[in-house]
């Protein structure tokens, strides 16, 4: 009998083999063209900056380029549901960020990242509070705005990024995490749309990513107040705060990932999941993105959707709490 179920095993997998010759010749031979990444931010935006050197290096591991095309718009899910529909034959792949978590939450798509074929996460990144030089209350210290924000509460404009974005979520927690009250005013745009409101002194307050600061921080037209995440950084900006330093134990791991349309096949999975473990481990592509205080942290599949879950229940706190919650 079991020498009977182990020929009837063998026949089947053969005669799926016969039947599809194509696809395992296609799987060993990739890449044989270019490939499509798309990157749902617009062009110069931090996580089109982050990707570039990741997929050079990418491109020179498989010998076929990976081309940049970014796809901007509606909270990043334009590109999300472009590469969802794409022919899963890993000649379309895409960079995500935590949108691709938060999207089905807020009811704005109905896939997230367990709807895609996960291939691995790439980074993560703390982002900063930030200060205007340029309003009627230009605050020196997160002291000074959680004093005056207890005090007056809903005065205090803050810019973020879209709804439900990293940011807009990072915002929250915030918020939250100090009981206090801000007029939060989302952005449709990346980062640099909220350094944009900063500089300009039409909001008090933004929360944002380091590397698109800095510039503003060195000209002198804002400050940076606070980190939201686990430690200080570790260069000439090491008098910069967390917020658990200062009494509030919150922290918020903004991550990237790198997924495909679903059911791609395994073999050309694991070749791209390998690729993209050797780029993140390229002394340059690290060096890179150190400078820009992005921190290289590789999760292979399984894990990257163990961790996406874990922050999905983050994020359902945090919308349900502000009454944006769709998904149940």
């Amino acid at each position: 009998m079991k020498r009977l179920l182990i020929a009837f095993l063998s026949a089947f997998l053969l005669w799926g083999m016969l039947l599809n010759p194509h696809k395992i010749q296609a799987a060993e031979r990739y890449p044989v063209k270019p490939i499509t990444c798309i990157v749902p931010v617009e062009a110069g935006a931090d996580g089109d900056i982050a990707f570039r050197p990741l997929g050079e290096k990418a491109s020179t591991i498989l010998g076929k380029p990976v081309v940049i095309v970014n796809k901007p718009g509606a909270g990043q899910t334009i590109g999300y549901l472009e590469t969802h529909s794409a022919k899963p034959d890993g000649y379309t792949i895409c960079w995500t960020s935590s949108t691709i978590v938060t999207s089905k939450l807020l009811g704005i798509i109905r896939y997230d990242h367990r709807d895609f074929t996960p291939l691995c996460r790439l980074y993560t990144a703390y982002p900063v509070i930030i200060a205007s030089t340029k309003t009627q209350r230009p605050f020196k210290t997160i002291q000074e705005v959680i004093l005056f924000a207890k005090s007056h509460p809903g005065e205090i404009s803050l810019a973020t990024t879209a709804t439900g974005g990293p940011l807009w979520i990072a915002t929250h927690v915030f918020q939250q995490a100090t009981g206090l009250n801000f007029n939060i005013i989302p952005q449709e745009g990346s980062a640099g749309f909220v350094i944009t409101q900063v500089v300009g002194g039409h909001t008090d307050l933004g929360v944002t990513f380091f590397p698109t600061a800095k510039p503003q921080v060195e000209a002198g037209n804002i400050r940076v107040l606070a980190v939201i995440g686990d430690e200080r950084f570790s260069d000439k900006y090491d008098y910069i705060p967390t917020l658990k330093e200062i009494g509030y134990p919150v922290s918020y791991p903004s991550f990237a990932t790198m997924l495909g349309p679903p059911n791609m096949p395994k073999p050309i999975t694991e070749k791209l999941v390998q690729t993209f473990e050797l780029a993140i481990k390229d002394p340059a592509v690290q060096k890179f993105w150190l400078s820009r205080y992005y921190f290289p942290s590789f999760l292979p599949p399984d894990q990257l959707m163990k961790f996406c879950d874990q922050q999905k229940e983050v994020y359902r706190a945090v919308l349900d709490k502000a009454k944006l919650l769709k998904e149940k």
